[in-house]
Formats: structure tokens, sequence, C-alpha cells
């Protein structure tokens, strides 16, 4: 496996989201970066070593010696730049949300279809062990069918004005940053679309929701509530729960294992607590990604996926009477 990487601005998120995943791989190497500001680009290639800084996002894309793109850019700017590097030849992990809406997903779709290239929705968990093995309880029936399921996310607040995630033009909004990952991990663990029936919010600055709670019905007839929380009484949590007609299935942090997490499945009046490795999940992520550009081999979170998660996304802001992002 010989891949390079660049990545476009310089994010909190990309030492954690690949340059550290990448120092396990072998033949995987974040080879450029390119920012807005030239010097911050300098100061994180520095930190983090990077051989390679770019004036701009433009000349990463065009880096003849990178095979592939980084995308961990404000929300708003994820179409453009994903389109634009696919367009340019590269293959593109791009952060989540994937986009403002599910009609920008869309164009970006329709861009990796053209190009033949692959372009994957960073969610993270979806790669690790923990929630490949709660498919399977769910998969397997061991719980009987899904009834009713409860997913949460929240961060410890309060988050500041001037973060992206309260600004509404560039993607803002608990939805788009925190409950997306409820909403994704429902999503996932039944393995269908689920139709939008309720939804509520409680917004900060205009049209930026600081809490969203929304219901989610399942082709199967299963009820969903998918909660994301960034207020400022809120504190960091992480949880499934879900109650089948002959058991029940919980897990404690499907978001970021690596930091402690617990499986507990309760069936046939038995319970069972497992646990699993503590090697990140975005190495898993990134291990899948190669796969898929050097192997051809197909992940859970592509763009198909990503446009169903955004059809989701929009419909819970149209039922909590809120704008869609980048309306």
């Amino acid at each position: 496996m010989n891949l390079n990487f660049g990545i476009l601005g310089a994010a909190k998120i990309a030492p954690q989201g690949l340059i550290e995943p990448a120092r396990e791989l072998k033949g995987v190497t974040v080879w450029s970066v390119g920012a807005r500001d030239k010097k911050r680009a300098q100061q994180f290639a520095e930190t983090h070593e990077v051989p390679v800084v770019h004036p701009d996002y433009e000349a990463v894309i065009h880096d003849s010696d990178i095979q592939a793109v980084y995308i961990p850019l404000p929300i708003s700017e994820h179409a453009e730049w994903a389109q634009r590097a696919l367009d340019a030849g590269k293959h593109v992990l791009c952060e989540k949300s994937f986009a403002l809406n599910a009609q920008e997903a869309r164009g970006m779709r329709d861009a990796a279809s053209r190009s033949g290239l692959v372009l994957m929705d960073a969610f993270h968990y979806r790669y690790h062990p923990l929630f490949a093995a709660a498919v399977a309880v769910i998969r397997s029936g061991e719980i009987g069918k899904v009834l009713r399921l409860k997913a949460e996310f929240r961060v410890k607040g309060p988050v500041p004005e001037n973060d992206i995630r309260m600004i509404y033009a560039l993607g803002g909004g608990v939805m788009m940053d925190i409950g997306c990952y409820p909403v994704s991990w429902a999503r996932h663990l039944l393995g269908e679309e689920p139709e939008v029936v309720a939804a509520r919010a409680v917004t900060g600055p205009d049209q930026v929701d600081l809490e969203m709670r929304a219901q989610l019905l399942f082709p199967s007839g299963a009820k969903a509530e998918v909660i994301g929380g960034m207020q400022a009484s809120d504190r960091f949590k992480a949880s499934i729960d879900v109650e089948g007609s002959n058991g029940s299935l919980s897990i404690l942090n499907p978001l970021v294992p690596q930091f402690g997490h617990e499986m507990c499945v309760i069936a046939e009046g038995e319970k069972r607590v497992e646990k699993f490795t503590k090697r990140p999940s975005y190495s898993f992520q990134l291990e899948a990604f190669c796969r898929a550009v050097t192997e051809g081999e197909p992940i859970w979170t592509d763009a198909d996926d990503a446009v169903s998660q955004m059809m989701v996304i929009d419909a819970c802001y149209r039922q909590a009477g809120l704008s869609v992002r980048g309306d």
C-alpha cells in the first residue's frame, strides 16, 4: 500500500482523524497541507511533521505527489472542495457532516461516480469492532425484533459563540456536528432508512440548534429517538439503548470506544458484557479507506450512504421548523 495524503486546512481534528492513524500504516503518508493562512499551515506542518506546505487548497488538490485528500474544513466548504479534489483525480476522505444538505451530497456523489474514485463520509465509529459486533447482534435476531431504539450524544457546554458549530452559514447546528452521530448509529444498526415523524429543537443563534430531539420510524416498524445536545448545561454522553422483542442491547460510548466502552446484551434471561480493542476507531477507518482505494473493497459510509444520511438530517430540520442548512 502506497498512499500519500494532502490535507485541506490546519484543523484540530486532523491529527486524530488522519495523521496519527497514518503513522500506523505502512506506505501511508501525510505528504502535504494547505490552508487559507499559510503561516498557520507552516506551523501545523512543523508540529505534525508534514513535509510539504502549499499556499492554498487549490495547490493541495493539484499536488502530483498525493493520491488522496482529507477534508476537515467547515461543512459549508465540503461540497466544493470534495468535488474539485475528485475532478483533480484525488480520492477523498471527507469529515462529517458530509455536506450542508442532501442536494449538495448528491452533487458530491455524482462527482465520485464520474471519477470512479473513492469518496468516504468519515463516520469513523462504523469501522470499529465494537460497532461491527453490535450490528451482528441486531442482524442475528438474538434480541428479537427491534421495537425501540434511543441514541444520544451530548458534548460539554457551553460552546463559544465564535465556534463554527454556532454559525448557520458554516453549517452550524447540533444536528450537523453532534446529532448526526445518533442518526447514523440508528440507521446502521437497523440497516434501514427512516421517516422523520417529529423533531423539536432548542435554538441559540438564529436557526442554530443547540439541542435536537427527533423521532424516527423505520420500515420494520421500529421506533427511534435520536438526541444531540451542546447546551450550556450539557455534559459528555454517548450511548445507544435498543429494546427488542426478546432482549436488549446497550452500548456505552460507540463514538470513540478507544477511550473506554462497553456493550451489554440481555437475551433469553442471560446477560453478557463485552469489551473490544482500544485501537482507535480512526485507525480502522483509515484502513478501510485505503483498502477501498488500493483493492476496491466496499465501504459502509460511501457517497450513497452519505446522501441517505443527509436526507434524514434535512428532514429533522424541516420537522423542527428550522431551515435546512444551505437554504
